[in-house]
């Protein structure tokens, strides 16, 4: 992680002949907003004072109390390599102010490192590794994105099969110029799908990573003449896309759920934290995966995770630990890249510590594929299900208040609202099924 100091920034700037710097912050909804200054404006950026209108962002702030001002963390400082080398632009990724100099409360960025700090008292920290799927598809006459694909390319399969190898690969060169370590890049399952996974990190730097991620991926496509989404479930009949959560907690620099463990791999804190994530996981569904199309995704069939239930040996259930024993992990699968990482994360994180504190206790792990269990039989074991549609979960957050309580009670009001109003303007749309299913019959 970089140390910058004020004087660094002002010295990389001259020194690297940047003239535009991009101050980057990230909206309720995990949509990347920015604010462009030049370098004749960086000490004044450098000084918090560059204000924007909050009541214009969406989910932000009323009108009367609409000014906002930028503080960037210097730490976040990186040049945009695809741009000009002459005359170059940087960003900073910025928490949110009010004007008296206190965070604002509904700035998903502070949101996480209030978690985070809450962590920190109980001495441990929270380490992240997501694994990020995507759709590269072609545009349009007109530069518009479609969700074709001319390929059937599967997992792991190369080009010529893949279409999008060229296109993954200057992803890659270019995430690896911004300071990513990246672990591996491959095509997924579906048409078209594409994975792209970075090393771990601690929490705020890897949601960062996220929307650094997000927007590289969506840069370098365009530049390929394609476009990129990260909608969890484009195509019919296709596998949807997912993004992992692969999470630990260190204690002194020692993985906590790897010590004392016992013959599953496991310590008493990550079964605890695991007892957290699914008591409260019905809540968290309504962060983790934000979209009326994320429930298109969390369908069985389509490998994405339906049920409650976790395992140390096999894939169907919603949380996963690869690598039992000293490398062990939770591996959260339920998650969408549709999701805003800031309070993806949060929640999980709070969840996990409720189950620690707590000594909250999982049920027994399920080595089976639950995919193929009856209805009794899963009723039978205590499996129950994610919910079922973006209407569902927002009432099952509802319901918890202490998730609700990670977001703040003004943040909570203005997410549930907006997306039970996202749900009531789907519900409105008359679609091609329903015209093809009825018109001519009834």
């Amino acid at each position: 992680m970089n140390n910058y100091t004020r004087e660094d920034i002002l010295r990389l700037v001259e020194e690297e002949d940047v003239e535009f710097i991009r101050l980057q912050f990230t909206d309720i909804f995990g949509t990347m907003k920015n604010v462009a200054v030049t370098t004749s404006q960086l000490e004044k950026a450098l000084n918090n004072k560059c204000m924007f209108d909050g009541s214009s962002i969406e989910g932000f702030a009323r009108i009367e109390q609409s000014d906002m001002y930028l503080y960037p963390d210097l730490n976040t400082f990186e040049i945009f390599p695809w741009r000009p080398q002459q005359g170059k632009v940087a960003r900073m990724i910025c928490d949110v102010h009010r004007p008296d100099g206190t965070p604002f409360d509904s700035d998903p960025r502070y949101v996480l490192k209030r978690v985070l700090e809450d962590a920190r008292s109980d001495g441990y920290e929270f380490n992240v590794g997501p694994e990020c799927e995507f759709f590269l598809f072609e545009t349009d006459e007109d530069g518009q994105p479609t969700t074709r694909t001319h390929e059937n390319a599967s997992y792991f399969d190369l080009g010529p099969l893949d279409f999008g190898e060229n296109a993954r690969r200057d992803m890659v060169l270019t995430l690896e110029d911004m300071g990513f370590e990246i672990e591996a890049s491959h095509h997924e399952a579906a048409p078209g799908q594409h994975e792209i996974v970075f090393r771990y990190d601690e929490g705020l730097a890897t949601a960062d990573n996220i929307m650094t991620f997000k927007l590289v991926v969506k840069t370098i496509a365009k530049r390929h003449g394609l476009h990129a989404t990260f909608m969890p479930k484009p195509n019919l009949g296709a596998n949807g896309s997912g993004m992992h959560l692969n999470m630990t907690l260190n204690r002194d620099g020692v993985n906590v759920f790897t010590d004392n463990f016992d013959e599953k791999g496991l310590s008493k804190e990550a079964y605890y934290f695991i007892g957290g994530i699914m008591k409260h996981m019905k809540a968290i569904t309504f962060i983790t995966n934000p979209t009326v199309n994320s429930y298109k995704r969390l369908i069985p069939g389509y490998e994405a995770p339906v049920y409650i239930a976790w395992s140390e040996t096999n894939r169907t259930p919603l949380i996963r630990i690869p690598a039992a024993g000293e490398e062990s992990r939770i591996e959260l699968r339920s998650p969408d890249p549709s999701a805003n990482p800031y309070l993806a994360l949060a929640v999980c994180l709070a969840a996990g510590l409720d189950g620690i504190r707590n000594e909250i206790m999982p049920p027994e792990s399920v080595d089976t594929n639950i995919y193929k269990l009856t209805q009794k039989e899963r009723e039978r074991m205590g499996i129950d299900s994610l919910p079922g549609s973006l209407l569902e979960a927002a009432r099952e957050f509802e319901k918890d208040t202490f998730i609700k309580d990670v977001l703040g009670k003004e943040l909570a009001e203005k997410y549930i609202a907006a997306k039970k109003e996202e749900y009531r303007q789907y519900r409105a749309q008359i679609t091609e099924w329903e015209i093809q299913k009825y018109l001519r019959v009834i």
